[in-house]
This record gives C-alpha cells, structure tokens and sequence, in this order.
C-alpha cells in the first residue's frame, strides 16, 4: 500500500464517521426521549447549576453576616424565607452559597480522577500484561478503602483546605474511572478498526486517542454524572466531620452539623440544607442512571456508589 494510499484510506474513514454535534444531539434527544427520571434529573441538575452560578446575584443577604442581637434562630418569614441560623445569619443565603461551593468540590474533583484515572485505564486495557497488573493492582490498593475514610485521612494529612478537599475525593474516586475505562478498552481493543489503524501505520498514542476513546467515553459520562453525586455528598460529610471548606465558607455539611445542638427548638437550620443535598444527589443519580439507561446499557456493575 502506497502512501497516497493510505492518505486516502484514512480520509475516507474519517469522513465516513458521524458528526460528533449531530451524533450527541441525537443521543441526547433519545436519552431524554425514553426516560422521565432522567429529564428529571436534568432539570434538577440544571437548577442547581444556575443557583450555583447565579447565588451572588439571587441570594438576599451575605452569608457570612451576623446578626445575633435581633435575628438569631428566627424561624421562616418573609424577610427570612429559609429562617436565621444560631449566629443570625440568613439560612437561605448560605443553602445557595452552598450549592455554588458543592458544585465547585464535585466538578473539580471529578475532574481530578478523570484525569488520573482514564488516562490508567486507557493504558492498563491496551498494553495488557504486566503494565495491566501492575496499574490495576495500585488501584485495588486505593480502592480496598472505604471512600469517606480515605478522604478523611488524606485530608488530616494535606491540611484543612478546600482544594485539598477536591484533592482528596479525587484521587478517592480515581480507581472508578479506571476501572471503566479499562472495561472498555477491553471491549473494544481487538475490533477491525483498531487491527485497520496498526495496519496503517498509526502510533500506540493515535489509536488510543482517535480510535479507542472516543468508543469508550459514553461509560466515562455516565460514570462522571453518577460521581458528581458521590463527590457532593462526599464533601457534604467531610464538613459534616469538620474536615470541608473551612468557616465561614457556607457548606451544606457544616451547616448541618452547627444544626444538632437546635433540631428541636430551630428544625429549620437542619431541614433546608438537608433537602438541599438530597435533591442535588438525586438529580445527579436520575441523570445518570438515565444516560448509564441509553448509552451504556450493559454496563451495570461499574459505578461510583460501590466505593
């Protein structure tokens, strides 16, 4: 085969694939099309994205203003629609605060094991052998911990910090998107297109990133949504313990914990913040349960609940 040959081969093959917009539109279309809970879950996802993005803008008061003297623990009204916490400071305010410093901790720490882990997975499921071993095995390690516990100690080590929070959880969740890319690397390595591109001529590098990936990344999304819930309510439990973003950042977890000693006498201070984890949690599940659903269908055993 000539090297016009081979230009042309490639050319074709390229411009015989789908394109990507088109292609995610209509799986977009579909996913929505064929499952309620994950519109749901998008619609919640999206409302607590633009809470997030917006709470400066759309929250009445600062959330870190006190106010002991005249407003400490006054229950829901019209100038306090979430109440006052033990400090005087507006309930409503921080839960949309909040949200923005959850969001933050969840994408940027599922980003950190994205990054760490499909690029291992990748590499694990195509070189195989020993390079597999020897990378699997690593995150068997970190995987053997429990999550909540490993996070914890990373961060008693690191120091109390919000980025060392988002350090923490993701490396916690980096053997998941190991363990799914590889899967899917497994599954698709010995394909007729994967045995064209060596044909060819292509380098290990350009197989995995023209060829492979792209036929593996509906798992790594699904996996992503999913994770985002974990790591959110990850964060949610390290401020719980005192171990999250420190005071006075508003943090649904601690908010939670300055709430135990007023369950009974200012319910309120607990009930707001608690809802807003559960909503946000089961937004990010519907969805991904829905895009795990249409995309990946037979893949029901990997996910970030099993850490």
């Amino acid at each position: 085969m000539t090297e016009t040959d081979t230009t042309t081969d490639r050319a074709s093959e390229d411009t015989s694939r789908p394109l990507p917009g088109a292609a995610a539109v209509g799986t977009a279309r579909r996913v929505f099309a064929e499952s309620r809970l994950a519109l749901l879950g998008l619609v919640i996802t999206v409302g607590v994205v633009l809470v997030a993005a917006f709470a400066p803008l759309i929250a009445p008061y600062d959330p870190t203003a006190q106010n002991i003297a005249e407003a400490q623990l006054v229950g829901p009204s019209l100038e306090h629609p979430m109440g006052t916490d033990q400090l005087g400071r507006d309930v409503l305010s921080r839960v949309l605060y909040g949200a923005q410093l959850s969001v933050q901790v969840g994408v940027i720490a599922v980003g950190v094991a994205m990054l760490a882990g499909v690029p291992l997975g990748l590499i694990a499921g195509f070189y195989g052998g020993y390079t597999d071993e020897t990378v699997m095995r690593a995150m068997d390690v970190v995987f053997s911990f429990p999550a909540i516990l490993l996070a914890i100690a990373m961060v008693a080590i690191l120091g109390q910090s919000t980025l060392n929070v988002m350090i923490a959880i993701g490396i916690t969740y980096t053997p998941v998107f190991a363990r799914v890319t590889r899967s899917g690397v497994l599954s698709v390595r010995e394909e007729t297109f994967v045995d064209a591109a060596r044909a060819i001529g292509d380098s290990n590098a350009s197989i995995l990133a023209r060829d492979i990936l792209p036929n593996v990344v509906a798992p790594i999304i699904v996996q992503a949504t999913v994770s985002l819930a974990f790591a959110i309510l990850a964060e949610s439990a390290l401020s719980f313990l005192g171990l999250g973003a420190p005071p006075p950042a508003p943090s649904w977890g601690r908010m939670l914990s300055d709430s135990r000693n007023f369950m009974e006498s200012a319910p309120w201070t607990a009930l707001f913040p608690g809802l807003a984890i559960m909503v946000t949690i089961l937004g990010f599940n519907f969805l991904g349960d829905g895009l795990r659903d249409t995309l990946d269908p037979q893949n029901d055993t990997e996910s970030g609940g099993s850490i």
